[in-house]
């Protein structure tokens, strides 16, 4: 049974909008979320409120920690656009069940996920929230940080956070969505990171919302346009979110 991978949607509820319809289209009822349902963009209530309802499980993300915690090793902008949202989604003396049920599933979002040999994180299973996994880091083979990272799973790593789509295997070789035409089936041996990309800000210069679909042993990498004018207008309204975070939408950076 085919089911559906998101990840890093950052409060962007057009583009989580239009990856749900496509998701419907095709038929798909499960939905997995890697984390970072906050952060940056201009809509966390709308975004978590249909995550908590529509997907099956959902892992926290950096952003999602740093909500609650602080963002203490965020740069400026990222600070400043947790710091707003906390203004928009924490409960306060009066607030309803509503606000206090979001506020509660934000929280206690687990950090990992396993399904037999598959295990599903928002970072790394050394740091399941803030650590990179990059492709670009294992140019120069093996190294302590990859072994350890392989040897956390059985056959297939599903991660976000990067918000750059593609594969990494465990001979070090590594393959963007692009390069592999959006397609990648598991070969029947060794193991793999996926990185399944970013819905709510790309960063592989295509400004489409990014996710995928899982069908067995294939991986399928979805791109879906969205109108991002609207949701960078609506950051340009809010002061405390940089405008760099609206550019950014367009350019797919």
């Amino acid at each position: 049974m085919a089911y559906a991978i998101i990840s890093d949607i950052h409060s962007n509820v057009e583009a989580l909008g239009e990856v749900l319809k496509d998701i419907d289209k095709a038929g798909i009822k499960d939905i997995l979320c890697l984390g970072d349902v906050v952060g940056y963009g201009p809509n966390p209530l709308e975004c978590t409120d249909t995550i908590m309802q529509r997907c099956k499980m959902t892992l926290k993300g950096n952003h999602d920690e740093a909500l609650v915690h602080g963002a203490y090793a965020f740069n400026m902008r990222a600070q400043k656009a947790i710091d707003w949202t906390r203004d928009q989604l924490k409960p306060g003396f009066f607030s309803g069940q509503a606000v206090r049920k979001r506020w509660e599933f934000l929280t206690n979002l687990a950090l990992r996920h396993e399904d037999g040999p598959v295990l599903y994180i928002h970072g790394s299973p050394r740091d399941p929230t803030n650590e990179y996994v990059l492709a670009t880091e294992i140019g120069f083979g093996p190294t302590e940080k990859f072994e350890e990272i392989f040897a956390s799973f059985e056959k297939m790593l599903f991660v976000g956070h990067t918000h750059l789509p593609c594969v990494i295997t465990d001979d070090y070789e590594s393959k963007t969505s692009s390069e592999l035409e959006n397609k990648w089936t598991y070969p029947g041996k060794g193991k793999a990171i996926v990185n399944v990309g970013s819905v709510g800000q790309p960063r592989d210069r295509d400004n489409r919302a990014c996710y995928v679909w899982v069908d067995g042993d294939t991986v399928q990498w979805r791109r879906i346009e969205y109108d991002f004018a609207k949701t960078m207008e609506k950051i340009d309204k809010v002061s405390q979110l940089d405008q760099a975070l609206a550019a950014r939408l367009k350019e797919g950076i």
